[in-house]
């Protein structure tokens, strides 16, 4: 292991590149919901943290803490943390990296500074990523109140298996009730940026302002198939035709609209998709995003207008259908000022920045004061066995989520709720 990690980051290496063995066979790291590797990660950690003198346990939808009580008269709780589920022939880092470091800083806390002040926990969510059942943020859903646990029960994978019956038979030790919390004052959340503006740019820390919103769409556009050699070029009505012209449009859109505005056709199918017949029917997806709520829905709004208008000008039909609807999550204000607080002190360079992709933090910003770290990823690959970042860039994320958490959990709060400046507090 290179000179420059210390610990605790060399503990935090350790405890990712332990995570990383709990996988299905094959490329990458696979670790879906409720699945062997998956209960095998999750007791892993509960059983370390225990051994690190955290108050272990998990609930009942399999989300497992790591508890270092407070000693103040203030009953609540400080979060932070990430999940442990992966999409299929994923990387090591998403998810595993934000709970590696929240396990690891707590223990490091206690061991150099005793007891906090205010009560931090350590969480490993169950469930992010959507990647076995039809759903997603299972786990911090079921902190937040997004779901009431009902939704298992008709829930099913692609094996015909409820999320009910996957989640009775991987049950942990000593789980309690899953319910939605109430008593957590703050939400911090360290993860790799899966994008390609930290390393571009040179920087070391991303100090996430907001979780972009994103719209989803189903479109359908319909023409009339006919003979490709027989019909000619002025009397066609071609779906593919007019679904190209629409692709297009809406990139010349949302490279006129500029960043932090992102449009996408992920998946696009022809129908009858035979090289002579003329396409009758195309049907692809538009992912929308943005992290202004209103120059979101005005950008949605211009592109299904400019797709009607395509549709009218080559005679064919266009149908628009919403699949999904998920609003901007801005972080605290506060909490990103004590980031950028904490990056100047230790001499780091940083930059505030939008989250495009979506993550636990999203839900508990509406609820509590929330904030989000970045590191860089290499060539911003993501979700790939080719996910990377080298070893001092977790560290220094690792050494920011301390410096913060310290700052939360250490120092008194003014009445606005933030711990004022200290310039001899011990950790910077």
């Amino acid at each position: 292991m290179s000179a420059f990690i210390q610990s605790p980051a060399a503990e935090m290496m350790e405890l990712l590149d332990e995570l990383s063995a709990f996988s299905a066979p094959g490329d990458g790291v696979t670790r879906l919901l409720y699945t062997p590797e998956w209960k095998q990660a999750q007791q892993f950690l509960l059983n370390r943290a225990a051994e690190s003198g955290l108050t272990a346990y998990s609930d009942s939808v399999g989300n497992v803490y790591g508890r270092l009580a407070g000693t103040g008269p203030d009953d609540k709780v400080v979060l932070t943390g990430s999940h442990i589920d992966t999409v299929v022939r994923g990387g090591k880092y998403d998810g595993a990296y934000g709970v590696a470091a929240a396990f690891t800083a707590l223990r490091y806390l206690s061991s150099v500074y005793g007891p906090p002040l205010r009560t931090l926990e350590a969480v490993s969510f169950a469930e992010e990523e959507g990647s076995r059942f039809p759903l997603t943020f299972w786990g911090s859903g079921s902190v937040t109140g997004l779901y009431d646990g009902s939704e298992a029960e008709n829930c099913r994978d692609a094996e015909g298996v409820t999320l009910q019956e996957a989640m009775e038979s991987c049950r942990l030790s000593g789980d309690k009730a899953a319910a939605p919390r109430d008593d957590i004052s703050a939400y911090v959340e360290l993860h790799i940026e899966q994008g390609i503006v930290l390393e571009r740019t040179g920087t070391q820390i991303g100090v996430v302002s907001a979780i972009a919103g994103q719209r989803r769409f189903a479109v359908s556009v319909k023409g009339t198939a006919n003979h490709a050699g027989t019909t000619p070029m002025g009397l066609r009505r071609d779906a593919l035709a007019a679904a190209a012209e629409m692709v297009l449009q809406l990139e010349r859109s949302a490279a006129a609209a500029g960043d932090p505005l992102v449009a996408t056709t992920g998946r696009l199918e022809a129908f009858p998709n035979t090289p002579n017949v003329i396409p009758g029917e195309v049907v692809f997806t538009l992912d929308i995003r943005n992290s202004k709520e209103d120059e979101l829905e005005a950008f949605c709004a211009a592109a299904a207008s400019a797709f009607e208008e395509i549709a009218k000008r080559r005679d064919v039909t266009v149908d628009i259908t919403a699949r999904l609807s998920a609003s901007p999550a801005p972080m605290d204000r506060g909490l990103s000022s004590e980031l950028e607080a904490i990056c100047t002190r230790q001499g780091r360079t940083f930059r505030t920045m939008v989250s495009g992709a979506g993550h636990d933090a999203q839900l508990f910003a509406p609820r509590t004061r929330t904030a989000m770290i970045f590191v860089p990823s290499r060539a911003g690959i993501s979700h790939s066995p080719e996910e990377y970042t080298p070893p001092e860039e977790l560290a220094a994320g690792l050494d920011v989520l301390i410096a913060l958490l310290y700052k939360l959990g250490y120092e008194e709060m003014n009445d606005n709720g933030f711990a004022p400046h200290n310039t001899k507090e011990r950790w910077t």
